[in-house]
């Protein structure tokens, strides 16, 4: 009988309340471990590290595979003559972008940080160019459809599942059938390892804070106060004012929806990719639009950029002032555009947009050497940083997606 409720307990109830359990239990692991270790002889934060590895790998596994079917069913399966609000979300995602930049570089002049340039980091794999990036992008897209799902390339699989979708919408209803049966069947295999997220949570954060700590953070407590506190103002006022402009009524319920359900499990996976699964299940309680969220919500984990243009641009603007390089305001604003539209996918994998600081530090003539160092400050910090970022990243795509459904209801209503 204790089985039994304890099994029920597990599997039913809030999935916020049960990944809160599990992150108040790996905190308490982490800060009991190193008084445990002597005694027990292994490190337990470590073991316990890997029910969070096999939780985040396994999201990661199923997420190309779910945008693959999800995108190429909705679009096969749309009807002739039936909208969605796709053009309202991608200029949503456009323009929440650009403001999360300005934001930065308002606070970049506003509080002006300088940090002690002496990590060292290999930045061998970081793009050296514009054209690069680009033409990197365009590779992408033409990527081999078994290849980019191997290997996670959301832009080739976006295509790819883009493409095959408008050529089946002229396929027969049994195919049509065929194509949709599979997608729900893959949605089910992911709702089971959501499922496990309580778990994958307590692995992440015990193996997180007992291999970091908080110490790590301390040098660099300014740089980190303002990363998060523009990440904060684009998530609590940015957004909100956006989503009100849309749906024309108090948005905070929807904002505080969105970034506790999406948000909190996005901070402790630290990928928008590994996130999807987790977005979709939400836009679906929501009862949004399956034909548009199916593509809004893959879309935004590529292109919607809000925090990495943050972090990007904040990080280089602190290069900047330690070498004391005069930055104009406009010329800031152009590095935070230049960069955030570069970073396309950057934000499907942890840490990526670190990726982007040489590219936005050549702007301003600083040499990959300083680059490096601050890819290795971004390390440091990335605790908190990368989560951060992830989680407005992620969060902003179900957002944006349920504001724009949300206003095209309204105005059918009105109508």
């Amino acid at each position: 009988m204790k089985t039994s409720r304890l099994i029920s307990l597990f599997f039913q109830g809030n999935l916020v309340k049960r990944i809160a359990i599990g992150l108040v239990l790996g905190i308490v692991v982490a800060l009991v471990t190193p008084i445990l270790e002597p005694s027990l002889g292994f490190n337990l934060a470590s073991e316990v590290g890997v029910l969070g590895q096999i939780f985040v790998r396994s999201l990661r596994a199923v997420a190309p595979l779910l945008i693959f079917v999800l995108v190429m069913a909705a679009i096969a399966n749309k009807k002739v003559g039936t909208q969605t609000s796709m053009k309202s979300i991608i200029v949503l995602y456009l323009l929440g972008t650009f403001l999360a930049a300005l934001v930065a570089v308002i606070a970049s002049f506003l509080f002006p940080v300088e940090v002690a340039l002496s990590v060292k980091e290999d930045i061998a794999s970081a793009p050296k160019g514009v054209g690069t990036v680009l033409l990197d992008l365009v590779f992408n897209v033409v990527d081999n459809p078994l290849n980019a799902i191997f290997k996670a390339n959301f832009i080739g699989v976006l295509a790819w599942s883009i493409g095959l979708g408008l050529a089946l919408r002229h396929a027969s209803d049994t195919t049509k059938n065929v194509v949709s049966d599979f997608s729900e069947a893959v949605s089910k295999i992911v709702y089971v390892i959501i499922t496990f997220a309580p778990i994958g949570v307590f692995g992440l954060v015990a193996q997180t804070l007992a291999d970091k700590g908080l110490v790590a953070l301390g040098s660099y407590a300014q740089l980190l106060s303002v990363l998060i506190g523009a990440m904060l103002f684009v998530a609590f006022i940015v957004n909100p004012i956006l989503v009100f402009w849309k749906i024309r009524r108090n948005p905070y319920p929807l904002v505080w929806t969105c970034l506790r359900e999406s948000g909190l499990t996005a901070f402790f996976t630290r990928s928008s990719a590994a996130n999807i699964p987790v977005n979709i299940n939400l836009a679906k309680r929501l009862n949004l639009d399956e034909e548009t969220y199916s593509v809004s919500i893959p879309l935004g984990a590529t292109i919607n950029m809000a925090g990495a243009a943050i972090t990007i641009t904040i990080l280089t603007l602190a290069a900047a002032n330690t070498l004391g390089i005069e930055v104009s305001f406009t010329s800031a604003i152009l590095l935070s555009i230049v960069a955030s539209l570069c970073a396309c996918g950057a934000s499907g994998v942890a840490g990526g947009s670190l990726l982007l600081i040489p590219l936005a530090c050549s702007l301003f003539g600083i040499s990959d050497d300083v680059a490096a160092q601050m890819i290795g400050v971004g390390f440091i910090i990335g605790i908190l940083q990368d989560s951060t970022e992830t989680a407005l990243n992620s969060s902003t795509d179900v957002l944006f997606t349920a504001a724009a459904c949300i206003a095209d209801e309204n105005k059918k209503t009105a109508a």
